[in-house]
This record gives structure tokens, C-alpha cells and sequence, in this order.
């Protein structure tokens, strides 16, 4: 079958993550890369000896007549560049968050359907080794009966970490308990509850947040419940970032780095913390030999080529990518009804009637409009929010 035809749009450390799967995928062929920065790009292109290089993804797309154009590039430019890319009728595929807000992902989803193709987003660990694992013994009933989700972060600024690895879990427990119907939250400042004037700008570009730590509550369908934690610790803290499956039978817990089966669902360090049962990381067919074939020293991530590999079988087989667009909306569908009742003391049911950003509108309402600009990066933004709290 003959392979799909991929360019890269933006060639940052998460662009060329994906030009390096894309370019040794066997079903895909990398035609082109863009970017405004011509260091970067040249860097890319001769890494992986593509020659069409751009500045211009108008042109880049004009020229190489993509089958998909990933698009891997700082958050606030997700929707704006899908939308640009979308008027070409070429299918994406775009980095997490997809949208800052509701209204950058209905628009982004409108136009896909306009123009009939897909829209991917990128949540390469939903697909990952340790994710395949768990579900081939979630699918065996090795657990019983699904009763309870459990997601942890690993210690950003709470709303911050809700934009940024939040999408990740929260597209983890959608995975397993359905489409969530409601959400119920609370959030802290140095703690106490937030107020209007704790909205502000996250770091990196992930739109507006409030709240050093976030707690929600999630309902799902069949009686599941979940509960998702974003806690600002003083350091990154990787061994509490996890997604965990509380069953009738057993437990399941993914890590980055790994994942674990309880046969027994109730714990009593007395006599159950020997029973947890390493599971073994499921990779796709075809990706040893990728990673062999890879140029120089590039290295290459397995989730991103599960997402690489699930595209292809999509396509194949018209039908959506599992990380697909109405996924990708659903997350933020749940993270701005987690910071509108966070802001309102209220629970909120999904989908939203008002697809504004709750806590943009939390503000107008109070008069205080826009908060002040913050910087972008992670140290530098957390001493400008020292200095407001007075610190």
C-alpha cells in the first residue's frame, strides 16, 4: 500500500520527535518541513536528508501535497495554525491542548467537518508500551468491573499542570471510564480558594489558569467515578504521576516508566505489597526496525510511534484516530468545566451550553478584565507569582 505523505510544521524538540517516526515509519514518507527559525530547520533536515524545507506552510503544503500535516508547535498557535492548515483540506494531526478554549476547539472540529478529513490530537501516552499493556489486561477482564479512576500529576503549578500534563491523564481515564458527564472541583491559592484575581496566564503559552492546586472530581458512565489531582509541589515529583484502575478484582497502574497489576483491589501493606505484578510493554511491530534505521544518534519515542501507527490504521480503514479530535475536545471540555466550578463553587455537566472560557468570563463579571501578562517561562513564572502573593 503505498505511504501516506507527512510534513512537519514547526521542527522544536516535539517536531522532530515526530519527523524522525514519520520518517521511518513504513507506511509514511516525510516530504517536507517548516519552520520560521532557518537554523532549526536546517538542523532537522539534515538529520533526516530532507531537502524541502520552508518557511512558509502555505507553500510547503502547495508543494508537497501532504496526506497530514503534524503540527507540533508552542500552545497558543495549536488552534490558529490548525485552522490555517485545515483550509487546504489536509488532515492534522496537533500537539495537546488542542485548543486554549472551548471556542479554539469547536472551531478547529467546524472546519475539519467542512472540509471531510481528520483531526488527530497528539496524546502519544494513551497509545504508549505501558498503556497497551494495561489495556490488554483491562480488555481480559483481568480486574472485573471498572469502579474507580485515579490520576495524579507530577507537581507543576496546579492549572498549569492542568493544560499541560492533565490532557495527557484526563485523555488516560476517558480511555477507560467513557465520556465524563460531570465535574465537580476545588481549587487553592497558598490555600485558600481562588478568587478572580488568581486567574492568570500559564507559563508556556497554555491560555489562562488559577489555583497552585486543583482537585476535580469526575463522573463518568455506569456509576464510574474518578478523581484527578494537579498539586504544586516545590519539585517535580515523577513517582506521583500516575493513572491508576480501581476494578471489583484487581487494580492497574500506569506510570511513564511502567506499569503494575494487583490481583487483589484492596490494600493492606501487611500482606499486599508484594503482589504487584509488573506488566510488560506491548511496542508496535515495526518499530525496532525504525529505531535501527534511525540517522546518527536520533532517538525516538514508542508512544509516538503507536500514534504514528494508529494514524495509518485509521486512515486505512476511514475511520478516526483513538486520540481523535472530538477526544481531544472532550479533554478540554472537562478541564474548563473543572476551572468553571472551581470558579463558581458548583458542579458543571458536559458537554457546556457556553463555550467561553469560564475564568475569562469569571473576571469580566467582577469588572477586572484581561490579567497582566506573565513571562513564559516555567522558574521566571513562578517568581512573578511569589512576588503577587507577596513572597
Amino acid at each position: 500500500m503505498k505511504p501516506y505523505r507527512v510534513a512537519i510544521l514547526g521542527c522544536r524538540s516535539r517536531g522532530s520527535s515526530a519527523a524522525r517516526v514519520y520518517h521511518t515509519h513504513p507506511r509514511t514518507e516525510l516530504v517536507g518541513l517548516c519552520d520560521l527559525l532557518e537554523d532549526r530547520l536546517n538542523t532537522l533536515g539534515d538529520e533526516l536528508s530532507i531537502k524541502a524545507r520552508f518557511t512558509d506552510l502555505d507553500e510547503m503544503i502547495r508543494q508537497t501535497k501532504p496526506d497530514i500535516v503534524a503540527i507540533p508547535t508552542a500552545p497558543a498557535l495549536h488552534a490558529p495554525l490548525a485552522l490555517r492548515v485545515l483550509e487546504h483540506g489536509v488532515n492534522i494531526e496537533v500537539e495537546k491542548p488542542m485548543g486554549m478554549d472551548l471556542i479554539e476547539t469547536d472551531a478547529v472540529m467546524n472546519k475539519a467537518d467542512e472540509k471531510g478529513v481528520q483531526v488527530a490530537v497528539h496524546h502519544q501516552w494513551r497509545l504508549s508500551a505501558w498503556t497497551q499493556a494495561i489495556n490488554q489486561v483491562y480488555q481480559a477482564g483481568d480486574i472485573g468491573e471498572l469502579r474507580y479512576i485515579y490520576a495524579s500529576g507530577k507537581g507543576y503549578y496546579g492549572g498549569f499542570g492542568l493544560m499541560e500534563i492533565g490532557t495527557h491523564l484526563l485523555t488516560h481515564m476517558i480511555k477507560f471510564g467513557g465520556h465524563c458527564q460531570s465535574v465537580t472541583a476545588h481549587a487553592t491559592t497558598r490555600g485558600h480558594t481562588i478568587t478572580p484575581q488568581d486567574v492568570l496566564p500559564a507559563p508556556r503559552g497554555n491560555g489562562t489558569i488559577a489555583g497552585d492546586r486543583v482537585t476535580a472530581s469526575l463522573q463518568f458512565a455506569n456509576g464510574v467515578t474518578g478523581t484527578l489531582l494537579q498539586h504544586h509541589f516545590n519539585k517535580i515529583e515523577l513517582d506521583a504521576h500516575v493513572v491508576e484502575l480501581y476494578g471489583t478484582e484487581g487494580r492497574l497502574m500506569w506510570h511513564p516508566q511502567g506499569a503494575w497489576k494487583l490481583p487483589n483491589p484492596h490494600v493492606l501493606p501487611t500482606n499486599n505489597l508484594d503482589q504487584w505484578q509488573a506488566l510488560t510493554p506491548i511496542y508496535p511491530e515495526s518499530f525496532e526496525q525504525a529505531v535501527k534505521s534511525l540517522p546518527g544518534n536520533g532517538k525516538m519515542n514508542e508512544g509516538d510511534y503507536w500514534f504514528v501507527d494508529e494514524y495509518v490504521r485509521a486512515l486505512d480503514a476511514g475511520q478516526e484516530h483513538e486520540c481523535s479530535g472530538a477526544e481531544g475536545r472532550h479533554v478540554i471540555e472537562i478541564i474548563m468545566g473543572i476551572f468553571e466550578s472551581a470558579a463558581y463553587g458548583t458542579r458543571v455537566d458536559l458537554p457546556q451550553l457556553n463555550r467561553e472560557h469560564p475564568l475569562t468570563r469569571w473576571r469580566n463579571e467582577e469588572g477586572l478584565g484581561a490579567p497582566e501578562p506573565m513571562p513564559m517561562a516555567d522558574a521566571d513564572w513562578l517568581v512573578e507569582e511569589s512576588k503577587r502573593l507577596g513572597s
